[in-house]
């Protein structure tokens, strides 16, 4: 599934989102440009985690690898915005927030957006499959992952 890079879903000048200055989230937003999604799992006692972290919080293992998983999930808990959190987005609303439990990767939990009309009746427990929306024309390049009820 891609998203397409002439109709984004949140408008133009919004921060482009880079990996932090020490490199650990950037597999998961390369993986992103490839429309691959990518989580953390340790080596040793074979942990999900996600948001990434240089260390296993289960094991205390210093080893992660990033594993591609399917972005196929359910909705764990969702958000209609209405205020804006950047001055770019003021005329931009209201758009839904999403919480999605992936099950393929030991139920750990990723945010984004919910595609399709922003007062649609969202359910929790829906199933909802990613959407890879490709920025390739920005300086840096980047990707987003979105969401949409399947």
């Amino acid at each position: 599934m891609s998203g397409s890079a002439n109709s984004p879903y949140l408008p133009a000048g919004l921060p482009i989102p880079v990996a932090e200055p020490d490199g650990l989230s950037a597999p998961y937003w390369e993986g992103l440009r490839q429309a691959r999604l990518l989580v953390q799992r340790c080596t040793h006692c074979h942990t999900w985690r996600f948001g990434p972290e240089w260390i296993c919080h289960q094991c205390h293992a210093f080893d992660p690898e990033w594993t591609e998983v399917e972005p196929i999930g359910r909705i764990f808990s969702w958000e209609r915005v209405w205020h804006p959190s950047h001055a770019v987005l003021r005329q931009h609303g209201p758009y839904l927030a999403v919480l999605v439990e992936l099950p393929h990767a030991g139920g750990v939990r990723l945010v984004g957006n919910l595609l399709g009309d922003p007062m649609q009746t969202v359910v929790i427990g829906a199933a909802v499959a990613g959407v890879f929306e490709h920025h390739l024309d920005s300086d840096p390049p980047y990707s987003l992952l979105q969401w949409r009820v399947i």
